[in-house]
């Protein structure tokens, strides 16, 4: 082949290649940049997305981009807690100006819920899936005395209980006497005295009850039938109140609940129980006092509610 035919020849084969290129290069994919304005907020200026031109499709490309995420993009899920302590720890790990604390505090379930990728303040979006959660956890004494509270005892039964749990009986502060002894026309009793009672109620298990009076002193008397001395009675002086302190939660602070003792007479048989007057209230007092110390530690804002459920709420 001559000199001249090869140089006629290269720009011929350039062209043929060029075309080639262009063709390839036509029908390649393209990522393509979307515009997002006018679609609401929590998108990012533009979403990229590729462009199939021998199919003639959009692939997104956010699912395969996440994919090769080597860390989480944001913290998801609730912690729980056990103690109001490790909640406000928790939430000062986390929180940021945005942070809110929700509060359930009617029974049978409080608790505190600090959202910490909460809404902000200019109405933004947030995800809401970061959350710290206490539930208040009984504890095993709080649950026995709303677990028997006005339901009958056996005389034996009674006794035990006052003596097995005398470590939650508390003596009326002055305003407390005032308070309930005028309103229950009942005298409260000291909790050495519950013991004393409940010892002398053990020596009477399986006695008749005579009768039960109401002397002018305001003091009842039960009177129970001996098996000796010609069924003469010996009378047993009964209180009308007695003071409960009682620690309902898990490390959490002691609540204070009077109670009424109560007593039923049927066929020369006596049976005894109490009842709490309020309890829901004083826990629910206790509860709001918890959600007021987590607001002055966590400086966060709190409600008493829930806050909105679901994914990127």
């Amino acid at each position: 082949m001559s000199t001249e035919a090869i140089k006629n020849d290269i720009p011929a084969a350039s062209a043929a290649g060029l075309i080639a290129n262009l063709a390839k290069a036509g029908s390649a994919p393209e990522i393509v940049m979307i515009p997002t304005k006018g679609l609401g907020g929590g998108l990012p200026e533009q979403i990229p997305v590729l462009w199939d031109r021998n199919a003639q499709r959009i692939v997104p490309l956010g699912s395969e981009i996440e994919s090769h995420r080597l860390a989480p993009r944001r913290i998801k899920g609730t912690a729980k807690v056990e103690t109001l302590e490790s909640f406000i720890e928790l939430v000062n790990r986390h929180k940021n100006d945005d942070s809110a604390i929700f509060a359930a505090t009617a029974w049978p379930s409080p608790s505190l819920t600090a959202v910490i990728d909460y809404y902000t303040l200019d109405h933004g979006t947030a995800w809401g899936q970061h959350r710290v959660h206490y539930a208040f956890p009984l504890t095993e004494e709080f649950k026995v005395w709303v677990g028997k509270n006005g339901k009958a005892m056996p005389q034996i039964e009674f006794a035990a209980f006052l003596e097995d749990h005398a470590a939650e009986l508390a003596a009326p502060m002055d305003g407390e006497r005032t308070e309930f002894e005028g309103l229950f026309k009942e005298r409260f009793a000291a909790p050495n005295e519950l013991i004393d009672l409940s010892r002398s109620l053990e020596v009477f298990v399986g006695a008749k009850v005579k009768q039960g009076i109401r002397p002018a002193s305001g003091e009842r008397q039960v009177l129970f039938e001996t098996e000796h001395m010609n069924g003469k009675g010996e009378p047993v002086d009964i209180p009308g109140i007695f003071m409960l302190s009682v620690q309902p939660f898990v490390d959490g602070d002691l609540v204070r609940i009077p109670a009424r003792i109560r007593y039923r007479i049927a066929g020369g048989e006596i049976s005894w129980f109490y009842q709490l007057y309020r309890w829901e209230y004083w826990l629910r007092t206790r509860v709001q006092n918890d959600l007021l110390r987590a607001a002055e530690c966590t400086i966060l804002p709190t409600f008493e509610g829930s806050p909105e459920t679901g994914s990127g709420a």
